[in-house]
C-alpha cells in the first residue's frame, strides 16, 4: 500500500526492501503490523464465505470442467466484496497512519473499527464502501483464476490423499494459484488503493476508477500499475500455500471413511485431485 500510494514527486521509498527497512527504522517493527485488526476481524469471513460459496457453485453448475472452476471462483470473488472492500479501506488508512513517524503525533483512528466508524459518519455508508467497484473488479476474475489454477496444478501433479509429499504438493499448488491470481488483476490493485487511500490528509485527487487510471498514467507512465508487485507477490505465496493446503486437508480428512460413516448418510462423489 505504501509503495502504491506514495507520491511520485517525492518518493519515500526506492523498493519494497527499502520500504521494509524504513519501516522497522522510522515506525519500529510495530510499524508493519499496521491495519492488521481488520484483516483479523474479516479474512475468517472471507475464506469462509469464499470457499462455501465456491464449492456450492461448482455442485450446482453439475460439472468440475475448469471453465467451471473459473465460473465458481469468480462467483465466489464477486460476493466477498462486500465484507473484503470495507475491511481493506480500514486497513489501507491504517497503514497509511503516521507513515515515517515513531510515534504518532496525530492519530486520526485508533483501530480498524474506530476507522470504520469515524468514516460511516463522516461519509455514509458510501464512504465505507470507497472502491467497491474496483474491488469487484479486481476480486471476480481474480478469484476464477485463483480456483482454476490450484485445480489444474493439483491435477498436474497428481494430490491423491494417500501420497506421502500430497503436503508440499498442496503448498506449492497453493502457492503458485496466489501469484497467478494477483498477477492476473494486479494494476486494478493499484487503482483500488489509490482510490481507497484518496482523502487523507484532506485532499482528494480522483473523481473515480477512470479519473484515477488516466492521471495515474500521465504522471507516471504504464510503471505506476506494477508499484508493490514485489511486496505481493513475496506475500501471496506463503499465504495462499497455507490457505489452500490447510483448507484441502481439512476437506480430505473429513471426507475420508471414518468420517463419512459418522456424517454423511448419502453417497459423496470423491475428487481427490481437487478441491
Amino acid at each position: 500500500v505504501r509503495l502504491q500510494v506514495q507520491n511520485v514527486e517525492k518518493p519515500l521509498y526506492r523498493g519494497t526492501f527499502h520500504c521494509f527497512q524504513s519501516i522497522i527504522k522510522q515506525e519500529s517493527a510495530f510499524g508493519l503490523y499496521k491495519g492488521i485488526g481488520s484483516p483479523m476481524m474479516g479474512l475468517t469471513f472471507i475464506n469462509a464465505l469464499v470457499f462455501g460459496v465456491q464449492g456450492n457453485t461448482l455442485r450446482a453448475l453439475g460439472e468440475d470442467t475448469p471453465l467451471n472452476q473459473f465460473v465458481a471462483g469468480s462467483a465466489a470473488g464477486a460476493i466477498q466484496c462486500i465484507i473484503c472492500c470495507p475491511m481493506e479501506l480500514a486497513k489501507t488508512r491504517m497503514q497509511l497512519q503516521g507513515t515515517g513517524e515513531y510515534k504518532l503525533k496525530t492519530k486520526n483512528y485508533k483501530n480498524s473499527l474506530d476507522c470504520l466508524i469515524k468514516i460511516y459518519r463522516k461519509e455514509g455508508l458510501r464512504g465505507i464502501n470507497r472502491g467497491m467497484v474496483s474491488t469487484f473488479i479486481r476480486e471476480t476474475p481474480s478469484f476464477g483464476f485463483y480456483f482454476l489454477t490450484y485445480d489444474c496444478m493439483t491435477r498436474y501433479l497428481g494430490c491423491e490423499a494417500e501420497d506421502s509429499y500430497v503436503i508440499p504438493k498442496l503448498l506449492f499448488s497453493g502457492g503458485m494459484s496466489g501469484i497467478v491470481s494477483w498477477l492476473s488483476t494486479y494494476p486494478v490493485d493499484v487503482i483500488k488503493s489509490r482510490l481507497q487511500a484518496d482523502g487523507v490528509g484532506g485532499v482528494t485527487q480522483y473523481n473515480g476508477i477512470l479519473d484515477c487510471v488516466r492521471k495515474s498514467y500521465h504522471e507516471e507512465g504504464w510503471r505506476v500499475f506494477t508499484r508493490g508487485l514485489t511486496s505481493t507477490l513475496l506475500r501471496a505465496f506463503p499465504v495462499n500455500a497455507a490457505t489452500f493446503a490447510t483448507v484441502t486437508v481439512f476437506l480430505m480428512y473429513m471426507r475420508s471413511e471414518n468420517n463419512l460413516r459418522e456424517c454423511e448418510p448419502g453417497p459423496v462423489i470423491h475428487q481427490p485431485s481437487s478441491l
